[in-house]
Parts: structure tokens; C-alpha cells; sequence
């Protein structure tokens, strides 16, 4: 038997519930993976909230989830690439916030070394999309862009791999955040109305192109000049149906490849605010939903916790019913922010192991002293 994630109504993260399943079986060309860590997106809490343009929503029960990283532990007849052991990330089109995700093979890749697993299984919607973004409007050396909710994670990535291409970024966020982005090479930009005129005012030049995460920012970027098809947005479907702006893609196998390995490479860097277990998966949306640190929010089934700890202590507690009203707790800053860690369990494995095999040598060192027959 498995869990997973689950929701039967439309709603706030209360929807949410963790239910036992059996445990599926790949079929010809998928993968049955072991799930260490599932990234969370905001394009599941618009859904969630039945907030998609009809036709988009999910049917339900719905089970969330697009993201994932851990093992193969079974493999259908058709698969050529990965086996069983193999350490992967991967893409499903929903249920990876569970234990165990089906995928399919086409959409599995190799993790990395060097790539934890916390940033793996945040990577392949942020990453693939942020390289899908670069990659299509063919950012060079001496353009300018904007990037909105340049503190989130597929903005950030964005960002860096922009910056790394020689161009200028321009990144919006909340003020708190302003030295967060200037330590990736980033502008910051206030949120806000006005946003055309401030960066006018703090670029010279034409603005080569327009990354709207934040939603809703489209008629800034024709302001600035940008047209609709160098004007790509995730969730803003109302743009996109205006012809305001055009719609970028999660990417594909080898974008999210290409990022894996810049990872890996340290040339860019994924932040991660903080990591929930599946039991906490409400929680995990309700700090999503806040944007309470930068970086990107995870599920962890084997999380690792270790003093000096922060992110989640003290939690603040913000119910759905009473929003805007946290309960009383002490500040943490973002630079006191180090979230949890997310293991394998091999560790755990060989002190086991090493533990059995004491016992047994123990078990035969004492039948030895009393003439007992040894089991070895």
C-alpha cells in the first residue's frame, strides 16, 4: 500500500487529505518510483481553488502533484533507459505528491550528482520551464528582460540562466527581498502599480522580453514596448486569451536534462524556503500561498531535521478561515531560514545493517562460551 494526496471539492489546502492507496504498477514504457520529494506549484493551487478557466479544471477526486525525484523500484517490459535502483526526476501530469507515482520513461530523467534531493524534487516544472522560457525567446548577450516573482523559483531560475546568457534582468518581488535577488546579479523592482514607468527609470534601452509569473502584469509589458510573443506568462490564461501574451510550457525531457546538470554544475541555484512531510501537505500549500520565504516549497518522505533548524519553527499558523490573521510568533528572517534536509534512508539502512550483524556476532560469541551450536 501507498499514500497519496488527494482532493474531492474545490478549495483552500483544508480540501486537502492523505488517503492509502494500493500501490499502482507501471505499465509497458513507465516507471513505478519510490518519491523522496515532490515539489508544490502554484498553478495546483488554481486549480485546487477551481480557479482554472473551464475545460482546465481537474476532475475529481483530484490528485495533485506534477513533480517528483526518487527510485525506480519497478519498470515496465518496454523500458529501455532506466532499471530498478536508478535515482530519477521526473514529470507526471498529476498524483506525484504521494509515496509512489507511476511515470512515464519518456518523461524520467537520471538525477545528477551533486543535486540533493530537495532541490531534485522541486526542479523539473521550475527548471524545465525557466530553461523552455530562455531557451525559446533566445536571450543574448546586452538584451534586458523583466521577470516577475523573480523570488520564486521558476523566476529565479529564469533569471540566472538569463544572466548567464550576459543579459540584464530586471526582477520584481516584495521590498523584503530586494538583497535576495541581488545576490543571483538581479535588478529588484518593487511590486506594484507603475511597474513600466520604475523600469524605465532604472534601465536604459529596449526591453528584449517579458517573463510574467505573477500573473497579471501583461499590459506592463506592452506599456514597456515588449510585444505579445516575446510576452510569456504561466498563469495568466486571461493574457493568453486576449492575445496579450503566449503561454510558456513546462519543457521537455531534455530541458529538464540541460537543468539537472546546471545544478549539479553550480552554475545556477534552486532556493528552497521550505520542506513539509506529506502528513503536512495543508501546510505546505497555506505557506506557498503566503510567499512567506523565497525559493520553492517541498514534500519530503524522509526529511531530515538537525539543531538550528528554522523554517518551521516557530509555524505560523494561518487557517483558511481566518486569513490575514497569523497567530502571534517570533520573527524569523529570511537569512535565518534553513529548511530541513531530505535523505535517501541509506544511512539509516547500514546502521541497521551494522546493527544485525552485531547482534548476530554477539548471538554467536554467546552460544560459543555456553557450547551452544553456532547458526553461522
Amino acid at each position: 500500500m501507498s499514500n497519496a494526496v488527494r482532493y474531492s471539492r474545490f478549495g483552500g489546502p483544508e480540501v486537502l487529505e492523505v488517503v492509502e492507496v494500493v500501490t499502482p504498477s507501471p505499465g509497458p514504457a513507465d516507471v513505478l518510483v519510490e518519491v523522496f520529494a515532490a515539489g508544490v506549484n502554484p498553478i495546483e493551487s488554481f486549480e485546487r481553488r477551481g480557479e482554472a478557466p473551464e475545460g482546465r479544471l481537474p476532475g475529481l477526486p483530484a490528485w495533485p502533484g506534477r513533480e517528483f525525484a526518487g527510485v525506480v523500484v519497478a519498470a515496465g517490459p518496454e523500458v529501455m533507459r532506466l532499471s530498478k535502483g536508478d535515482e530519477v526526476i521526473g514529470l507526471v501530469e498529476a498524483g506525484a505528491h504521494a509515496t509512489h507515482v507511476v511515470a512515464p520513461e519518456a518523461s524520467v530523467v537520471r538525477r545528477p550528482h551533486g543535486v540533493p534531493w530537495e532541490v531534485a524534487g522541486a526542479l523539473p516544472i521550475a527548471g524545465a520551464t525557466a530553461w523552455q522560457a530562455i531557451d525559446s525567446l533566445q536571450i543574448r548577450e546586452g538584451d534586458t528582460i523583466v521577470v516577475t516573482a523573480a523570488a520564486g523559483g521558476v523566476g529565479c531560475l529564469a533569471a540566472q540562466l538569463a544572466r548567464l546568457r550576459g543579459a540584464t534582468v530586471v526582477g520584481t518581488t516584495a521590498d523584503a527581498r530586494f538583497d535576495f535577488l541581488r545576490q543571483f546579479g538581479i535588478l529588484p523592482m518593487a511590486y506594484g502599480p507603475g511597474l513600466a514607468d520604475r523600469v524605465r527609470a532604472a534601465v536604459p534601452g529596449p526591453i528584449a522580453a517579458f517573463l510574467d509569473f505573477l500573473g497579471g502584469e501583461a499590459d506592463e509589458a506592452a506599456k514597456l514596448g515588449v510585444p505579445a510573443s516575446r510576452t510569456l506568462t504561466t498563469l495568466d490564461h486571461a493574457a493568453v486569451d486576449t492575445g496579450k501574451a503566449i503561454v510558456v510550457g513546462p519543457g521537455d525531457r531534455v530541458a529538464l536534462e540541460r537543468i539537472a546538470h546546471a545544478i549539479a554544475d553550480r552554475k545556477v541555484r534552486l532556493p528552497i524556503a521550505d520542506i513539509f512531510g506529506l502528513d503536512r501537505i495543508a501546510d505546505a500549500y497555506r505557506s506557498l500561498d503566503r510567499r512567506d520565504a523565497p525559493g520553492k516549497i517541498v514534500l519530503g518522505m524522509h526529511i531530515v531535521s538537525y539543531p538550528g533548524q528554522r523554517s518551521q519553527e516557530p509555524d505560523l499558523k494561518e487557517q483558511d478561515v481566518t486569513l490575514g490573521v497569523p497567530t502571534p510568533h517570533r520573527h524569523v528572517d529570511v537569512v535565518e531560514q534553513v529548511p530541513a534536509a531530505i535523505a535517501d534512508g541509506s544511512v539509516r539502512r547500514r546502521h541497521a545493517e551494522e546493527r544485525a550483524a552485531r547482534d548476530a556476532r554477539g548471538a554467536s560469541t554467546a552460544g560459543a562460551a555456553t557450547g551452544a551450536p553456532s547458526t553461522e
